[in-house]
């Protein structure tokens, strides 16, 4: 069986996510066979395996870090919300139910027992098993059905590194709040901790860290910079926070239920709207959803249906990916509630097509090409099978076959990752995008930032030895 590390935080955006991809790329450019797991998670940002399934936007980019090909293994319980009170839980990549919150911790056995089974699986084919938590590690309200911090790293008896986010304040009571709060037998586990995110001269916050260990008895691991020249994908919405909100000519509309906005990395410019704004934008990207009816409802509710209709009468271009496509069109229907109790909801009339909700769910990677002759890298994750009229200009071809559509300053398409290649949108755009460093590129930054940062041989000792 594999060794353990456990990347554990103090709250959810801690760093976690992060500090788990840096710890697999330096383990991987050691030479260890290493692979990422995380138990559950909940975000629509997900991406569907070479070998079948979907799983979380991070966990395929921790597995890429490793140098693998990423595996419903790597995260056998996504929740993927399509309410405030429910989620469509997708188990070992597969839709396995849409549930309540309470229904779903009625389910602790089974799902921890499959839980452990994508562990073990995992284990026996890896040296290192790097292994990230989810929100705080204490919880104390969610301790008896908790399958993803401590309910999980106590079973498997993994040491973990407790990462704390000296950005948002309060790395103090977060860190050592957090050793205190949990049962003697957790603390055990924890090995070392961390402090990230820190802007500024290290040295003056030296004897921050030495307060940090005298309370807590536990070593600092490292005090790691905040990386503004690191750039990996975000795992959820929390990128929002940090949105252009200056002047531009582009917007993209933040969909309450919103999905894969990953989609969006090269349009820093673009103004991320929740509500009608004055002006004229020359291009309005509507990104996918997890639920495509409420959303719509929620377009009509804000007025932003009507602000649509206007930008794109006034000359705007309009482009919707995945639901957002779907939103587009004449109607897009449910007879099966796959999404939501509306069996009939009409689209913004912008599209001549008709979106049908299906029972199973098209998860798949593809290899697709513009009219302008870009070749580029995509991937489609929907329950929507689309219609689109005979002789319609496609947004691009799959395997010879016309996907997605153009229409009078419309574009629609299923395939997510098409605006993340700069050819791509430079073409659609019409000007210059300068593109991403390779991610390749940025994962070996990623191992170098932690091998700087990390007493590394404090490390081998506690979570290698």
């Amino acid at each position: 069986m594999a060794k353990a590390i456990f990347v554990g935080g103090t709250a959810s955006h801690a760093g976690k996510s992060w500090m788990t991809a840096a710890i697999c790329r330096y383990l991987y450019r050691r030479g260890l066979r290493v692979a990422p797991f995380k138990a559950q998670n909940m975000s629509n940002n997900s991406f569907p395996c070479a070998t079948g399934g979907e799983i979380g936007r991070a966990q395929v980019a921790q597995a890429e870090a490793c140098g693998i090909e990423p595996t419903t293994d790597m995260n056998p319980i996504l929740l993927k919300p399509s309410a405030d009170t429910r989620s469509q839980v997708v188990l070992n990549g597969r839709i396995w139910r849409s549930l309540p919150a309470a229904s779903y911790y009625q389910q602790f056995d089974f799902l921890l027992g499959q839980v452990l089974d994508a562990y073990e699986r995992l284990s026996r084919a890896y040296e290192v098993i790097v292994i990230e938590g989810a929100g705080s590690m204490a919880e104390l309200n969610l301790r008896g059905t908790d399958l993803v911090n401590f309910g999980l790293a106590t079973r498997i008896n993994a040491p973990v590194l407790l990462v704390g986010d000296i950005d948002r304040g309060g790395i103090f009571a977060s860190l050592i709040g957090t050793v205190e709060l949990v049962e003697p037998a957790e603390r055990d586990l924890i090995r070392a901790l961390a402090v990230n995110k820190f802007r500024g001269d290290i040295n003056l916050f030296l004897n921050g860290v030495e307060m940090i260990e005298k309370r807590t008895g536990k070593p600092n691991l490292g005090v790691f910079p905040y990386a503004r020249d690191i750039h990996l994908d975000e795992e959820d919405g929390v990128s929002l926070e940090r949105a252009h909100k200056g002047p531009s000519d582009m917007a993209i509309v933040a969909l309450p239920r919103i999905s894969n906005l990953t989609d969006f990395r090269l349009l820093q410019d673009a103004r991320w709207i929740r509500h009608p704004v004055p002006g004229f934008y020359e291009w309005i990207f509507l990104p996918g959803t997890k639920s495509t009816a409420e959303d719509l409802a929620w377009l009509r509710s804000t007025g932003l249906a009507d602000w649509l209709l206007a930008q794109h009468e006034a000359g705007a271009n309009i482009v919707g990916i995945c639901g957002g496509y779907q939103m587009l069109g004449e109607s897009v229907e449910d007879p099966y509630a796959v999404e939501s109790a509306n069996a009939f909801v009409a689209g913004l009339g912008l599209l001549p097509i008709r979106t049908v909700m299906a029972r199973e769910k098209a998860t798949i990677a593809v290899e697709a090409q513009t009219p302008g002759g870009a070749v580029f890298r995509a991937y489609e994750i929907h329950m929507g099978r689309t219609t689109t009229p005979p002789g319609a200009q496609p947004f691009a071809s799959v395997n010879g076959l016309p996907e997605g559509l153009r229409h009078r300053r419309c574009i629609g398409t299923y395939l997510h990752g098409a605006l993340e290649d700069a050819a791509v949108l430079s073409e659609l755009l019409g000007r210059p995008i300068e593109p991403p460093p390779p991610r390749e590129e940025s994962y070996d930054r990623l191992g170098e930032w932690f091998a700087a940062h990390a007493d590394i041989k404090r490390f081998e000792e506690l979570f290698l030895g």
